[in-house]
């Protein structure tokens, strides 16, 4: 088996929001470029686009905000109780 090198974890708060932008935009587009044109050779050749689109307001959108969100979740969801308590 090959061993892949993994990014060390100070990367992880860029990490996680290019992925989740990836994945979350993917399915956005696609649904929407679907409803818009339906299962047509247009739709090949449109989500691409429409989904490059998206995903370039949505990466960064997702750095801005993330922080914000932390704070509202952290209001909002009881923290995990402590070991030994």
């Amino acid at each position: 088996m090959i061993a892949v090198r993994k990014l060390p974890a100070r990367c992880a708060p860029i990490v996680m929001p290019f992925v989740l932008s990836i994945l979350m935009t993917a399915v956005v587009s696609v649904i929407s470029t679907l409803r818009s044109l339906g299962a047509t050779p247009a739709f090949l050749a449109t989500w691409p686009g429409a989904w490059a689109l998206s995903w370039l307001v949505a990466f960064p959108t997702l750095l801005m905000v993330l922080p914000l969100v932390r704070r509202i979740v952290a209001r909002v969801v009881a923290s995990p109780p402590q070991a030994g308590r």
